[in-house]
């Protein structure tokens, strides 16, 4: 994943609504949510549930799909597995991070 992706996707979570935003989208799976929706669950404002799955539509976290006279939003989970992927690519130089019950994390 490149620099720039993972900075626009962190940029974009660094919002405390799009942050709740996107856990109820990844908690809603592949079948995503409406605004509708989101919006009766999260409570948040019609129009400023849209200028947040804006942003996030705009930095690939979430992908947008007109179905009948609805509009659905799903996380991407392929973006979403990128940024984990590269956040951890390098973790601990190579060295195991799971821990044992009752071992002490690395120093790294």
């Amino acid at each position: 994943m490149e620099e720039e992706l993972v900075v626009r996707a962190l940029a974009a979570l660094a919002h405390p609504v799009r942050l709740r935003v996107f856990r109820a989208l990844v908690v809603s799976g592949a079948q995503g949510l409406t605004p509708g929706v989101m919006q009766e669950g999260l409570g948040i404002p019609p129009t400023t549930l849209s200028f947040h799955l804006k942003e996030l539509v705009a930095a690939g976290l979430v992908k947008q799909e007109r179905a009948s006279r609805n509009l659905v939003y799903r996380a991407s989970f392929e973006q979403m597995n990128g940024l984990l992927g590269y956040l951890t690519e390098n973790c601990c130089a190579g060295e195991a991070c799971a821990l044992a019950p009752g071992e002490q994390a690395c120093d790294c």
